[in-house]
C-alpha cells in the first residue's frame, strides 16, 4: 500500500545542501514549577531537538565539530541518570526532570523562514503507531506488533522463533481483536486521522510562509516508516524535521520509532547526508496545553454541575521497569503535563478535583500505577458521581479511546456507582493544536542540520546529543535486562516460569491421554488404570 502524498504543494527550489550553517542564538527559557511560582532558569544550548532539562546537571562548554563539512554547535549535559553525582536526591531526579520539548512558547521566533529554508526542500515526518484499517488487516498488524523484539523478548537461544511465535500469537489473538475493531466501525481510524493532521499541518506551514511537505510514517502498519522514507528520497528532501505524534516521550513509543528510523538512516548514504532534527516531545508547548484545556472546558459544560466533576486523566501505561531501570522520562513528563493543563484551567477559574491513571496494560509484568480500571472502581467507592475522562497521551482517536475508554471503562464506571460519564475527544485536527505543531516545526528549523554528517566514517546518531540519544543509549544498554510488555516465558523460579511450566505439563498430560484413548496403548493401559474407566 503506497503512502498518499500531498499533490497541492508548490514547486520547491532546486535541491542544494549548504555546507555551512549559521544558527541564531537560542532563546533563554524559564519554566514555572507547580510547587514554586518563581521561574527556574534553564541552560542555554543549541541542539537538534531543542530539548533541555531542569535537573541536577552541569552544562559543559559548547564545542564546534570539525570532523564534518557541516559545522554545528552542540551543548552537552550530564543527565540525571549519568555517572555525574546529582545534587538532588535520586528519587527526585525524574520528578524534577522538565524537558522543554522544542520551544515552550507557541510564538514563533522573529526570523525569516526564507532564510531558514534557503535552497533546501523542507520535509516533516510525522511518526505514529499505526493500526489496522480493515478487519482483514488485524492479524497481519498483530504479527508486525509481536514481531518487534521490544514487545516480545525471547532468550537469545530462541531468537529465531521471533517471527513464528509472532505468527502464532497474532492468529490466536486475531478473533478477539477483530471483535474490538468491529465495535468501532471495522478498523482503526488512526491512519485517516493522521493523514488529515498531516494535510492540515502542511496547510498551516504554508500559511506561515514555510513551503514544506508532510509525510506520515507508521511503526506497525501502512504507511510504514520505510515507505515514508522512500517517498522523502524520491521527493529530494534535503532538510527533515522528525515529529513523533506522542506529546510525551517514552522509550516504548517515540524511542521505538526513532530507533527504527536511526537504523534506516545509517544504512543509506543519501539519508546520512540529509540534514535533519528531531522534536522528541512537545507536551509543554503553550498551544498544546491551551488546546487540551479548551476541550476539557467545553466538555465540562455538558454536566449539570460542572464544578463537581472529577477530571480523570487516563494515559497509556508503560512497564514500570522502563521508568525505574531505564530512566524513561514518560512518567515525569506525564505528571508535569497534567499539572500544566490544570494550571491553565485554574486561570479560567476551573478548580475541579483531578487524578491521573494509566491504562492498556498487558502481560504479568508490573506497569505504571495507578491503573485506570482500579482507580475508577475506587472513585466510585469514594462517592464520585460525575467523571470526565481525558485521554491525555492520545492525539488521535483509535481503539484505546473508542473501545477501551468509551465502552469498557464507561461500563465499569457506571457499575461502580458513577452516574454521569463524559469523555474529552482526542485533539485530532483542532486548529490551535495544528497551528502550534506548525510553530514547533518552524522554531526547530535553525537546528536542522546541526547533526548532519557528510562523512560516512563519521556517522552519528539521528537522535540529538544531550537529550534523546543519551536516553536511548541508556535504554539500549539495558534493553535485554528489561521485561518486555508481553512476556512469553521466563527461565528460573518466577511466577511466569511456573505458569508456563504448569501449562506445558497440563498440555503434555492431555496429549498422552488423547494418545491412550485413540490408540488403546500406553502406560495407563499397561498398568490397568485406563480400562477401569471404560
Amino acid at each position: 500500500m503506497k503512502m498518499q502524498m500531498n499533490s497541492a504543494t508548490a514547486p520547491c527550489p532546486p535541491s542544494s545542501c549548504s555546507t555551512s550553517s549559521t544558527f541564531p542564538p537560542p532563546p533563554r527559557f524559564t519554566s514555572v514549577s507547580r510547587n514554586s511560582k518563581s521561574p527556574l532558569p534553564l541552560p542555554r544550548a543549541v541542539c537538534t531537538s531543542q530539548r533541555m532539562y531542569r535537573f541536577a546537571g552541569v552544562p559543559n562548554e559548547a564545542y564546534r565539530s570539525s570532523n564534518t563539512s557541516t559545522n554545528y554547535v552542540v551543548s552537552r549535559y550530564s543527565l540525571g541518570w549519568s555517572e555525574t553525582q546529582p545534587i538532588l536526591p535520586k528519587q527526585s531526579v525524574n520528578k524534577d526532570l522538565s524537558p522543554l520539548a522544542a520551544l515552550v512558547t507557541s510564538k514563533s521566533q522573529n526570523f525569516s523562514t526564507a532564510t531558514l529554508v534557503g535552497d533546501g526542500k523542507i520535509g516533516v515526518l510525522l511518526l505514529n503507531l499505526g493500526g489496522p484499517e480493515t478487519l482483514e488487516d488485524v492479524q497481519p498488524f498483530l504479527f508486525n506488533l509481536f514481531a518487534d523484539p521490544d514487545i516480545i523478548r525471547l532468550p537469545r537461544l530462541f531468537r529465531f522463533l521471533q517471527k513464528p511465535l509472532a505468527q502464532f500469537i497474532s492468529v490466536v489473538r486475531a478473533p478477539k481483536s477483530k471483535a474490538g475493531y468491529a465495535s468501532i466501525g471495522g478498523g482503526s481510524p488512526l491512519r485517516r486521522i493522521t493523514d488529515a493532521q498531516a494535510e492540515e499541518l502542511r496547510k498551516s506551514l504554508w500559511e506561515k510562509n514555510l513551503p514544506a511537505k508532510v509525510y506520515v510514517g507508521m511503526r506497525y502498519w501502512h504507511p510504514f516508516t520505510e515507505e515514508a522514507i522512500e517517498q522523502i528520497k524520491r521527493d529530494g528532501i534535503t532538510k527533515l524535521v522528525v515529529l513523533p505524534l506522542y506529546p510525551q516521550f517514552s522509550i516504548s513509543t517515540s524511542g521505538s520509532s526513532l530507533r527504527l528510523l536511526e537504523s534506516i538512516f545509517r544504512e543509506d548514504e543519501y539519508l546520512v547526508n540529509m540534514q535533519h532534527t528531531v522534536i522528541p516531545s512537545w507536551y509543554q508547548r503553550e498551544g498544546y496545553i491551551m488546546a487540551m484545556a479548551n476541550l476539557i472546558e467545553k466538555e465540562l459544560q455538558n454536566f449539570d454541575s460542572p464544578e463537581q466533576v472529577m477530571i480523570f486523566f487516563s494515559a497509556h501505561g508503560v512497564p514500570l521497569a522502563y521508568v525505574e531501570e531505564a530512566g524513561d522520562p514518560y512518567k515525569a513528563e506525564m505528571e508535569e503535563c497534567v499539572d500544566l493543563i490544570m494550571e491553565e484551567l485554574e486561570k479560567r477559574k476551573i478548580t475541579n478535583a483531578y487524578t491521573l491513571a494509566y491504562q492498556s496494560r498487558v502481560g504479568p509484568v508490573e506497569w505504571l500505577k495507578p491503573y485506570t480500571d482500579e482507580t475508577i472502581i475506587k472513585l466510585g467507592q469514594k462517592g464520585v458521581k460525575s467523571l470526565l475522562a481525558v485521554p491525555i497521551s492520545f492525539v488521535s482517536e483509535h481503539i484505546e479511546t473508542l473501545e477501551e475508554i468509551d465502552v469498557e471503562y464507561k461500563e465499569l464506571a457506571l457499575k461502580s456507582g458513577i452516574e454521569k460519564w463524559g469523555r474529552v475527544p482526542a485533539l485530532g485536527c483542532e486548529a490551535t493544536f495544528i497551528s502550534d505543531l506548525a510553530d514547533a516545526v518552524i522554531e526547530s528549523l535553525p537546528y536542522v542540520g546541526a547533526m548532519a554528517v557528510s562523512n560516512l566514517e563519521a556517522r552519528q546518531s539521528l537522535v540529538p546529543l544531550g537529550s534523546v540519544e543519551e536516553l536511548l543509549a541508556t535504554y539500549d544498554s539495558k534493553r535485554s535486562e528489561l521485561p518486555p510488555p508481553v512476556t512469553v516465558w521466563e527461565w528460573g523460579w518466577t511466577r511466569s516460569a511456573e505458569t508456563w511450566n504448569g501449562r506445558a505439563a497440563m498440555l503434555a498430560v492431555l496429549v498422552l491421554l488423547v494418545l491412550e484413548v485413540t490408540t488403546g496403548e500406553g502406560f495407563l493401559h499397561q498398568w490397568g488404570i485406563l480400562p477401569l474407566f471404560q
